[in-house]
């Protein structure tokens, strides 16, 4: 695929998405789980009352791991994936099976995206990142103004989902100002901190025991998922 985007087996049949250098997505056939942090991005919304369909925005949707997540615990869901990198999702119709997801994919540049959306998510999912390896980073307009956008795009009740690395602390205080209900996910063993946010309680215990009992994250995955309020 070029230096920039490798595609690697990861063992098993699974394969592993890698962009500049960084490890972008993961593709188990036969599982939408990752046992990663796609696992702790998506997961949130289970925290979500029912609803007939939900309708998702993705914003860095690499090879789609987060989305099919989304496609398995929302079979309904009307799902918007945003790369900005047409080689990627290239990649990812070649390799990871994107197209049989049934996305609305867009070649674009996330912010713009947010600026000249009009349409209310019940979950956004932001995962974008610039950057090659360690130096990987937030781009610019991150957490602001991006998060503030992100945030007038949520439906009633919806959760906006972040995840981080480095830059925890001031994503963390950006959602603080703009939402009063946040709590923390992370994989054991893994640096990224996915922060959720909503106007809707996020209750710990009962996201977690909603996990456990899920048919699609509550493998042995679940145990390395932890969850915590996040002040």
């Amino acid at each position: 695929m070029g230096s920039r985007i490798r595609v690697r087996s990861a063992g098993g049949g699974s394969l592993r998405l890698e962009i500049d250098g960084t490890f972008a997505s993961l593709w188990r056939p036969g599982t939408a789980a990752t046992g990663l942090v796609w696992d702790a991005l998506v997961a949130p919304l289970l925290a979500l009352p029912p609803a007939r369909r939900r309708r998702v925005l993705i914003l860095g949707l690499g090879g789609g791991s987060a989305a099919r997540l989304v496609r398995a615990l929302a079979p309904r869901a009307a799902i918007v994936g945003v790369e900005l990198d047409r080689a990627v999702v290239a990649a990812a119709r070649e390799h990871f099976a994107l197209d049989a997801l049934d996305l609305d994919v867009r070649c674009e540049d996330a912010l713009r995206v947010l600026t000249r959306e009009r349409r209310r998510f019940d979950l956004i999912v932001e995962d974008c990142f610039v950057g090659r390896g360690r130096a990987e980073r937030k781009p610019d307009w991150l957490p602001r103004p991006g998060l503030a956008l992100a945030a007038r795009r949520l439906a009633p009740g919806g959760i906006l989902v972040v995840n981080t690395i480095d830059e925890t602390a001031p994503v963390a205080r950006e959602l603080a100002a703009l939402l009063p209900h946040r709590l923390e996910l992370r994989i054991e063993g893994y640096e990224n901190r996915v922060l959720a946010a909503s106007t809707r309680p996020l209750a710990v215990r009962a996201l977690r025991a909603a996990v456990a009992s899920d048919t699609v994250l509550g493998g042995p995955g679940a145990a390395r998922l932890a969850l915590r309020t996040r002040a």
